[in-house]
């Protein structure tokens, strides 16, 4: 589904999920450690082969930052407002009515700043030791009922009545990381529409993001409005490659089947595959990412696209900017993994090795 004609790349709304996993909480501290945060992670990235970039470290203008601080969350706003992105989409944590890593985007909306759109997107997955590869083990589950639906909009319809809040023809826009995960999601989204009309929030703008087989498809059917593109795609990797050089992003290169140790693949390969990928028969919104680089959380178990930099970004971006056709005026997102997801090795935020790179190969994307 190709949608409506953009006349200007300023039509289109550029929306950065948002990692609030930097500040200690008591139960990371009991977990992993007392004081520890996503940094942990980040400061321990180690080189496993010829050419790999690690760590990947913030430069100064941000540092090794505290989501606590009102000040980084303006600096972080700031920077963000001025190379293009028109609001953060933070990752929400709510487990039956508990709620994890809220402090951010609690002190967000009691305090009215920074004056930056956002919307939220629900992270239901259990919560695991996947930070450390050690998914099995499941530290906070999910558990799903009717009454928890309706528990979960009514918290919701507070932040959906802040003017910051990112809407889609009117509509409150929110995004289910998992909906697979739910046991009954058409009772869920029929829950949550119903619950909103009733405390007057009026409809809801529902995605599922597509990260993971089981959540592909068309989503209408389920009672999404429209479906979210997820980067990386595992579908589209392209070959895994031998351990190289960050040069070695050639399609002619030798799969690595026997490989023991960390999975590479080709950026440049995915992004392709990504672009020339035919369009899917439902509403999708398109998403692009600057790098992936997880080996920080998985050491050797971990997954890295070798051949990332800001001009490869920028072409990737521009690429689907100026394909993508808004489905309406105001149905015109296009979607970043990630602002900081340092672990990941997927941020927009400036770094030691590329400094502002990425943000301004963003703003050169856009077109704007």
């Amino acid at each position: 589904m190709t949608g409506h004609p953009a006349d200007t790349p300023e039509q289109l709304r550029y929306l950065a999920f948002y990692l609030p996993q930097f500040h200690p909480i008591p139960e990371n501290d009991a977990w992993w450690g007392s004081g520890f945060t996503e940094w942990t992670n980040v400061r321990r990235g180690t080189p496993l082969f010829a050419g790999h970039h690690q760590p990947h470290l913030p430069d100064p203008s941000l540092g090794f930052y505290d989501l606590r601080d009102p000040l980084t969350r303006e600096a972080q706003a700031d920077l963000a407002l001025r190379y293009g992105i028109d609001g953060f989409v933070y990752y929400h944590y709510w487990f039956g009515g508990r709620r994890l890593l809220e402090r951010p985007f609690d002190e967000v909306l009691s305090s009215g700043q920074p004056a930056f759109p956002f919307c939220l997107c629900w992270a239901n997955e259990n919560w695991t030791r996947a930070w450390d590869g050690g998914a099995g083990t499941t530290l906070v589950a999910q558990r799903y009922a009717d009454e928890d639906d309706r528990a979960h909009i009514r918290w919701l319809s507070e932040a959906f009545a802040d003017p910051r809040y990112v809407r889609v023809n009117g509509k409150p826009l929110l995004l289910i990381y998992r909906s697979s995960d739910l046991p009954d999601v058409r009772r869920t989204t029929a829950i949550w529409r119903e619950e909103a009309a009733r405390l007057g929030v009026g409809g809801l703008y529902l995605c599922r993001v597509e990260a993971f087989d089981g959540d592909r498809g068309d989503p209408t059917s389920l009672g999404f409005d429209a479906g979210v593109e997820f980067q990386p795609d595992w579908s589209r990797t392209g070959r895994r490659l031998k351990p190289g050089t960050d040069d070695a992003t050639e399609p002619g290169m030798q799969p690595a089947d026997d490989l023991d140790c960390v999975t590479l693949f080709s950026y440049p390969i995915a992004a392709e595959l990504a672009v020339t990928h035919p369009p899917v028969p439902y509403k999708r919104y398109r998403c692009v990412m600057p790098g992936w680089d997880n080996t920080a959380r998985r050491g050797g178990s971990g997954t890295v696209f070798v051949g990332s930099s800001p001009e490869r970004y920028r072409r990737w971006l521009a690429s689907v900017a100026s394909s993508f056709r808004p489905f309406s005026p105001d149905e015109n997102l296009i979607f970043i993994n990630a602002w900081n997801e340092w672990g990941e090795g997927a941020h927009l935020e400036p770094d030691t090795r590329w400094g502002r790179g990425y943000l301004e190969g963003h703003l050169l994307g856009t077109g704007r």
